[in-house]
């Protein structure tokens, strides 16, 4: 999340200084008073910063992200919130769909849009679900990887096996419904190629973090993933050609792709997963990893048929699946070959080191932009909004 901007002061300190604060409005982050607002907080960052930037929907909440907007605004701030998920539409199978209803977050994050200088997003179709809540400046802004660093340096490993094609998924806990259209298709695979021409690896089970008994103390997470197994294998049958690997850390996760061959991104059809940004084909691209995905969300810009990568309808039936991921792990040469193509794309369209130059431009032109608008700023607050919640 911060690594952009420790980059624009990397290569641009003459005309940048960047502070991170995770706690900007001083609330109490333990003890008794947890949750309570710290007395004589002097916001010394606020008031030292031009620019107030904030991501997301902050770990305080979101009327705490709001009142980050709220109070930078009566700094006389630029503002500038910058998000990579569509909190206005979240679909009823995400597994936090009713904490952001319970919590008021679409109707907290529209407040956040119509108050901010500048919002930017990751792809074209978020932007024009967001354009009507947005006062300020609305930009899109790729993601993009810092390939400088090590993990995304690693040697690639070669296979195991000639003639084997390591197939990889990689996701967080939650894509239960993303899993569901690539239910039972690796066994449906093995039987076309042979299993002992293909591996099946699923990337980003939580660590083991037992407590004193023995027991995971993140459980629900490991629920999760005990589900994702039985989703994505149903029907396996005969010696596994398989193998779950758990998450790594952020330093370190970009190495995995340097033992996967292909990429597979199944994604249900819904305004949340087609708002998303092509992440994935940056960290696909950087390893020469060709990916076949669902046509959900910004793919499309990158990926061509046949070329760098496969796209299949969404919804498409499991046959489709098995048809193209036969094709490719029958024609190694064929997969090398897209995989060349997308690291061409990657190098030159994704490398945060020759792109993070344009987000110091769209600052510089923002900025411009809102000169001389009127700067008092009430803030209107929804009185349900819990500040301390």
């Amino acid at each position: 999340m911060i690594a952009p901007m420790r980059k624009i002061q990397e290569l641009y300190g003459e005309q940048v200084e960047f502070r991170y604060n995770l706690n900007p409005l001083g609330i109490v982050e333990s003890g008794e008073k947890m949750g309570a607002w710290q007395e004589n907080w002097d916001f010394a960052d606020m008031k030292w910063a031009d620019i107030i930037w904030t991501n997301n929907i902050s770990n305080w909440g979101g009327p705490y992200t709001a009142r980050i907007v709220g109070k930078a605004k009566e700094f006389g701030k630029f503002v500038h919130f910058d998000t990579d998920d569509l909190l206005t539409d979240l679909y009823k199978g995400h597994r936090l769909y009713d904490t952001y209803k319970e919590r008021n977050l679409e109707e907290i994050t529209k407040f956040i849009y119509s108050n901010s200088d500048l919002v930017t997003v990751t792809q074209r179709k978020f932007a024009e679900r967001i354009k009507p809540f947005c006062g300020g400046v609305l930009a899109i802004v790729k993601n993009a990887i810092d390939y400088h660093l090590p993990c995304w340096n690693v040697p690639k490993q070669p296979s195991p096996r000639k003639n084997m094609t390591r197939v990889g998924w990689a996701g967080g806990i939650h894509h239960e419904e993303d899993i569901k259209e690539f239910a039972g298709i690796p066994q449906l695979v093995n039987s076309r190629v042979g299993r002992e021409n293909v591996h099946w690896g699923f990337y980003g089970a939580p660590q083991p973090n037992l407590d004193k008994d023995g027991n995971h103390k993140d459980e629900w997470q490991h629920d999760v993933w005990k589900n994702y197994k039985k989703i994505i294998l149903s029907g396996f049958r005969g010696q596994p050609n398989w193998q779950i690997y758990n998450a790594l850390s952020p330093d370190s996760y970009g190495g995995i792709y340097s033992q996967i061959d292909l990429a597979i991104a199944p994604l249900q059809m819904n305004a949340f997963n087609d708002s998303k940004s092509e992440i994935k084909v940056a960290e696909c691209g950087r390893y020469k990893v060709p990916l076949i995905a669902s046509d959900v969300g910004c793919y499309d810009e990158t990926i061509v048929n046949g070329k760098t990568g496969y796209l299949l309808p969404a919804n498409a039936p499991k046959s489709e699946w098995v048809k193209v991921l036969t094709k490719c792990i029958k024609n190694p040469k064929h997969v090398k070959e897209m995989g060349e193509n997308l690291h061409k794309i990657t190098e030159e369209y994704f490398d945060l080191n020759k792109v993070v130059k344009h987000r110091l431009e769209l600052y510089q032109q923002s900025l411009g932009l809102i000169q001389g608008r009127e700067q008092e700023f009430t803030p209107n607050y929804n009185s349900e909004w819990e500040f301390n919640d």
